[in-house]
């Protein structure tokens, strides 16, 4: 816990006083964390594995509306209860924090509250980023835009092509709007036109990063 971005804002004594509110959760692959409707009582930071979060439509289709990687937050809400469901795609570990005890020490530490307002920005702008994908973008052109980012959350250096995919095929179309048919075929085309590898269904390398930059130059 010591070691995650929000918890370093806090003074050392603090992150010891931190661990009454704090309890750790392992999860199987698929299992759900929280559901819609739920009361919020608690948010969770991802330490290992990765999480998503799912909107089910008023047609019932499934809006898979983030995905979730370590050391990113989900559940900080002002809301009485979830909007999504929480999900892991793979195997994970969560740290669960009552949402009693951060809200007290919001109030007594401003450099916690100041992380807290960052993170809610950065959110902020990945949503933005999300509608102009859905609403703007051919589907080969979201998919470029979705390995750049997730690459660049995965925090990947330049020197390293390759790339886990931990999420399957049904998951990326869930999040991109678009169908499992049409990612496949998207991933076929990157991959004709030299943008990308796929060495198994689990990693993509990117080829040219500046080609598949160009590509998704809408969002970038």
């Amino acid at each position: 816990m010591r070691d995650l971005a929000i918890c370093a804002s806090l003074p050392p004594p603090e992150v010891d006083s931190l661990e009454r509110y704090v309890s750790s959760v392992e999860l199987q692959a698929n299992a759900e964390l929280a559901r819609a409707g739920q009361p919020c009582r608690q948010a969770y930071s991802v330490t290992s594995g990765m999480l998503r979060l799912v909107r089910t439509l008023a047609d019932a289709r499934r809006q898979v509306v983030a995905f979730v990687l370590p050391g990113h937050f989900v559940g900080l809400s002002e809301r009485a209860v979830h909007r999504h469901s929480v999900e892991a795609v793979v195997p994970s570990r969560v740290c669960a924090f009552e949402l009693d005890g951060i809200r007290d020490l919001r109030e007594r530490f401003p450099s916690f509250e100041h992380t807290l307002l960052q993170r809610a920005c950065r959110d902020l702008d990945d949503a933005h980023d999300a509608m102009l994908l859905l609403a703007r973008l051919s589907p080969l052109e979201r998919l470029a835009s979705f390995l750049l980012r997730l690459r660049e959350q995965m925090k990947i250096r330049d020197d390293d092509p390759r790339m886990a995919l931990p999420m399957g095929r049904s998951d990326i179309a869930d999040h991109l709007g678009l169908t499992v048919e049409t990612v496949s075929r998207s991933f076929t085309r990157l991959r004709e036109q030299g943008l990308i590898a796929l060495p198994d269904p689990q990693h993509v390398e990117i080829l040219d990063a500046e080609g598949l930059s160009e590509l998704a130059s809408a969002l970038h």
